[in-house]
């Protein structure tokens, strides 16, 4: 099984081709998460406040003044799990917003994104992600990386925003030095989405050598 994955795919396209590496014959991966505290702290504790302060006011909207300098992923949990549909909706949007507001180094045109501003899909986008995050993605910090030698043969290629406020390239270059027969490509002029041109030129270039390989 080939796999191509990205984000929060990353994480799951990593940990099951470590679980069971004799299914997997290669692994494709983008904007890379390896679900360590320290990447959730900085994403959604405050670190990429520093680069959007605008958009990180409308994050913090939802959630009690006097629970703003503690773990927000935590207040954020008690909020989507509010038996008020109201109060469950209001922090499912603004979660969600925060992403689809932060995923792109230039901003997208209104209207771009099919589930921007759909109630359902908010709710359960942000309480699937928070649910993970809460638990650690029921895995160790730093799992993935101590459990690479399980995959170090796997042929790999990983893409990598230069600009991914969502997963800084820290993570990706960790895990390429912990995996160094992947092949890195770090795009200088994307951010996280998987859709700005470099990223999904890189992308389609590394499916289709995969693909000539296997022919």
């Amino acid at each position: 099984m080939a796999g191509v994955r990205g984000s929060w795919g990353s994480t799951l396209g990593l940990a099951y081709a470590q679980a069971h590496p004799e299914r997997v014959t290669e692994l494709v991966l983008r904007g890379i998460f390896l679900l360590r505290r320290s990447e959730i702290d900085w994403y959604y504790n405050g670190g990429a406040a520093h680069i959007y302060p605008d958009l990180w006011e409308s994050y913090l909207a939802p959630i009690p003044e006097d629970e703003r300098d503690g773990d927000l992923v935590a207040a954020y949990h008690r909020l989507l799990t509010s038996s008020d549909p109201a109060v469950a909706q209001r922090a499912a949007s603004a979660w969600t917003l925060w992403e689809q507001s932060t995923s792109y180094l230039l901003p997208k045109k209104p209207g771009n994104d099919d589930d921007a501003g759909d109630p359902r899909f908010d709710l359960a986008f942000a309480s699937i992600e928070n649910h993970y995050f809460v638990n650690h993605g029921f895995l160790d910090d730093g799992q993935l990386l101590a459990d690479i030698g399980r995959i170090a043969h796997i042929p790999g290629v990983i893409v990598q925003g230069r600009y991914d406020v969502v997963c800084p390239t820290r993570s990706a270059w960790d895990l390429h030095r912990a995996w160094p027969s992947a092949a890195l490509h770090i795009v200088g002029d994307a951010g996280h989405a998987s859709f700005e041109p470099g990223i999904k030129h890189h992308l389609i270039t590394a499916t289709d050598e995969f693909a000539d390989r296997s022919a």
